[in-house]
């Protein structure tokens, strides 16, 4: 898929390999609302940021019954620095397989900074309805009151 994928189509139910060594997929989600931040890179500053506002608000995300899940392409064991040395409390998975979520979602994409291109997550968050279905995209997210901007989002669904 080139194009970001867009309200009302399903969430691809492609796995992720979680810190801890175990796997998480979308479909793990059925029956509640679900949050999905993609991210470019553990501990830069507006993915710290950004992790850092969900975290903040992840009381409020339980209480809304959304659960919340961030995804970059970084390395289990650097998800691990990246929670311990930041104490998030949102869960994080690993999304490094060719042909995984964000490359589905159209998000893993070819990006370029001073005239150099390269392959990059293009920072998305993806609200998901309880029936799998892709309630609301974020694309090319500004980090500044995104989180509080997504809660409320969720809930309103």
């Amino acid at each position: 898929m080139s194009e970001f994928a867009a309200a009302g189509d399903m969430m691809p139910d492609i796995a992720m390999e979680t810190p801890d060594g175990g796997s998480v997929t979308p479909s793990d989600f059925k029956g509640q609302k679900l949050v999905i931040f993609f991210y470019p890179k553990d501990n830069t500053p507006g993915c710290t940021t950004e992790a850092k506002d969900f975290t903040a608000l992840a009381d409020d995300f339980a209480a809304a019954g959304v659960a919340l899940l961030g995804v970059s392409k970084d390395s289990p064991k650097k998800h691990l620095n990246f929670i311990a040395k930041h104490d998030l409390k949102t869960p994080l998975a690993t999304d490094a397989e060719e042909g995984g979520l964000s490359d589905a979602l159209g998000i893993w994409t070819e990006k370029s900074m001073y005239g150099k291109t390269y392959m990059g997550m293009v920072r998305t968050t993806c609200l998901v309805a309880p029936d799998g279905r892709i309630a609301q995209v974020w694309n090319k997210v500004k980090v500044k009151g995104h989180a509080a901007e997504v809660l409320a989002a969720a809930q309103a669904l």
